[in-house]
């Protein structure tokens, strides 16, 4: 899967005219017929009415199309057209033509003429606007996304929600408050990301038929993780191994009233496939890892210097730094001395980015196709404040360039940048994982599948992905509501089991 911007959607329009072919007022009757399609399956279209504000662009044109093709249902149907003293496109006009011979309610909403009350029994379709938007709206259209806005009814955008940008913030600006949005054959950045999901609820994506071929000759804005792509990773275990061919990690995690984020993150690791582990632990709290994962080794810490309890790195294939470790001195200490003697790839993480982003000289002493997991604060602790999630995005692509790492930014949809560039959307998990120490499960995956051999760019695939599937599998045993981040680490070994046995 991947996300195309606003003007490559429209350039896929385009080559599939010009090469299946077919005329563009077809192309809007596929559209149109999908739409109205998903309508049936979900027996939206026992709706007692129907309201469809439309534009006078194309997305007017699918508005007019959808509500010709609604007759069938014998529903009644009103349409809205926003007056702007043009005529509107030619597949707009043409639809318009076919929809005068039908029995539907035509109003035109003239400049000063008073804006229509929505009955509560109304389930309403905006066709406003779409992708082409190319700027803030204003005026008369503005005040018509408040006025639908203002109606408890349900919405169903086409396209976008009007108002919303597909490539950009669209805040504050006004936007249709939807609660599905039906857009087409891929993912626009504006539906995945978190500062925008009031405006499109569900995204629904429907496939028109556009030429896949159009593909080959493009480069995506982004690309989609999804359960093929993950399995195209996975790895089989080899059946003549033994406990040190898959990795030994070292995990510096906890403190002393923050233990439990360790022991997260330690039984998360092992659970992923790394052979062997040894945590680095506060000596005070030196009875937690025997007792809650006697899987794991100790390395008992004081107040020594690390390189006198710590002289070697050469054993770790990698190393998983900072959930629960607290900012003090000696957690300094431990971080600086590992970025200096440490030169595989490592993972990083809560407390560990918190010391980066005090002192961001540590940043260059990284080492290269390190994984750095921060949800937003963090990353703009990290990088320095972004207005928006459109700018953090792209602030997160440039970290991973300019430091060689790979940023796992997390979220819903959380968003992983890698060191040449090349960005994904991961589609797993669900909001029962937004519980304290669901990101440590994370640090744990992710240290595990570098342990066990994976190349940093599989391994962050790989383990944001299997860490969401993991949290949906705990939620349909759960509920979203009861799932905790231990019931999240139970279900590693099911999602394992359930993407190797996918098609």
């Amino acid at each position: 899967m991947v996300v195309l911007s606003a003007e490559q959607v429209r350039s896929w329009d385009r080559f599939t005219i010009e090469k299946q072919p077919i005329a563009s007022i077809d192309l809007m009757e596929k559209a149109a017929m999908a739409c109205v399609q998903w309508m049936e399956t979900n027996r939206i279209v026992n709706q007692q009415q129907f309201y469809i504000f439309c534009g006078k662009g194309n997305n007017g044109g699918d508005g007019l199309a959808i509500a010709r093709l609604l007759q069938k249902f014998s529903r009644p149907v009103d349409v809205f057209i926003f007056e702007t003293g043009q005529l509107g496109s030619p597949d707009f006009q043409q639809n318009l033509h076919r929809l005068h011979t039908l029995p539907v309610t035509i109003h035109f909403l003239q400049e000063n003429a008073p804006l229509p009350d929505i009955p509560e029994s109304v389930l309403v379709i905006d066709a406003l606007l779409g992708t082409g938007l190319n700027r803030p709206v204003d005026g008369r259209m503005a005040a018509l996304i408040s006025h639908i806005n203002q109606y408890p009814n349900a919405v169903i955008s086409i396209d976008l929600p009007s108002g919303l940008f597909a490539d950009q913030s669209s805040l504050p600006h006004p936007c249709i408050h939807a609660s599905i949005t039906l857009s087409f054959q891929c993912f626009k950045t504006a539906l995945l990301v978190a500062e925008n999901a009031s405006y499109f609820g569900i995204p629904v994506i429907l496939d028109i038929g556009l030429d896949q071929r159009f593909l080959t000759s493009c480069t995506p804005l982004y690309e989609m993780t999804d359960g093929a792509l993950a399995k195209a990773i996975l790895q089989p275990r080899p059946a003549f191994s033994h406990k040190g061919k898959f990795g030994h990690a070292l995990l510096l995690a906890g403190s002393p009233g923050k233990m439990g984020a360790a022991v997260l993150a330690a039984k998360a690791c092992l659970r992923s496939g790394a052979g062997l582990l040894t945590s680095l632990v506060p000596e005070q709290e030196q009875l937690i890892f025997p007792t809650a994962i006697p899987e794991s080794m100790s390395i008992l810490y004081d107040s020594r210097k690390p390189e006198e309890l710590l002289s070697s790195t050469a054993v770790f294939k990698t190393i998983g730094i900072g959930p629960g470790l607290g900012q003090e001195s000696q957690s300094r200490d431990w971080l600086r001395h590992l970025l200096t003697h440490f030169r595989n790839p490592m993972v990083l993480d809560a407390d560990a980015l918190n010391m980066l982003a005090a002192d961001v000289r540590l940043l260059e002493g990284i080492p290269p196709f390190s994984i750095l997991t921060p949800h937003p604060k963090e990353f703009d602790r990290l990088n320095g404040s972004c207005r928006n999630d459109f700018e953090r995005l792209k602030a997160a692509t440039r970290m991973a360039i300019q430091h060689q790492v790979i940023v796992v930014l997390k979220g819903h949809r959380t968003f992983i940048a890698m060191p040449g560039g090349r960005a994904w959307f991961n589609t797993s998990g669900n909001a029962g994982m937004a519980k304290g120490g669901s990101g440590d499960v994370l640090t744990g995956m992710l240290t595990g599948l570098l342990a066990r051999g994976y190349a940093p760019e599989q391994a962050a695939l790989l383990g944001v992905y299997m860490h969401g599937l993991a949290g949906e599998i705990a939620s349909r045993k759960l509920g979203k509501e009861s799932v905790l981040a231990s019931d999240i680490i139970d279900s590693i070994g099911p999602a394992f089991l359930e993407l190797e046995s996918t098609n």
